[in-house]
């Protein structure tokens, strides 16, 4: 059974880090594209980073409204992903989410909810002083 369990969520200043866990289990996720999104209120769910496989040598995309302050990346011994949130903004607020799907593939272009089949339960992230 797939199943991916966000972690790491909080309330941070402005300027401040986060780092968000996605753990895995059910299946190897050396072997999957995983990708972050995340939803504000009232909002679209919007794709931030997602990160390929070992296959595809785990490239990685982002959204341009985070690239250079967030980093994704993969602990394949531990069966996790990360997602490495630098110079939070207010307007990063949002429920987080990963997701994973054994036939996408994190290519640079927008990240669509889309093609992803499994999600996670969401983890909050409120930037606020």
């Amino acid at each position: 059974q797939v199943q991916l369990v966000e972690s790491g969520g909080g309330l941070v200043q402005p300027g401040g880090s986060l780092r968000l866990s996605c753990k895995a289990s059910g299946f190897n996720l050396d072997y999957h594209a995983i990708a972050w999104f995340r939803q504000a209120p009232g909002k679209e769910r919007e794709g931030v980073s997602c990160i390929n496989s070992i296959n595809l040598n785990g490239a990685t995309n982002y959204a341009d409204s985070v690239k250079g302050r967030f980093t994704i990346s993969r602990d394949n011994a531990q069966n996790t992903v990360y997602l490495q949130m630098n110079s939070l903004k207010p307007e990063d607020t949002a429920v987080y989410y990963c997701a994973t799907d054994p036939g996408t593939i994190c290519g640079p272009y927008e990240i669509s909810a889309e093609y992803y089949d499994y999600w996670g339960q969401g983890t909050q992230v409120t930037v606020s002083s």
